[in-house]
């Protein structure tokens, strides 16, 4: 994981370890939001893990889907 993408992850590991108890573990999506966000920016670094962690936030609400719903794999760029 890069250095950007490490601090892009304190708020992330502060709600996992601060709110997280509190609001319980009823995610409609597997893996959790918070668990997709520290892989998607270990696998795709700050910038394109904090989009597809907001993406997928957006996609949490009452009439938004569930189920299983992974990090895309980083395309190879020549």
């Amino acid at each position: 994981m890069s250095p950007l993408a490490h601090i892009a992850a304190l708020p992330v590991r502060a709600y996992r370890l601060i709110f997280s108890p509190w609001v319980g573990f009823n995610c409609r999506y597997q893996p959790t939001c918070s668990a997709y966000a520290l892989e998607a920016l270990e696998k795709h670094g700050a910038f394109r893990g904090s989009l597809l962690t907001l993406r997928r936030i957006g996609r949490c609400h009452p009439l938004g889907s569930s189920g299983y719903d992974p990090v895309p794999e980083p395309e190879d760029r020549p």
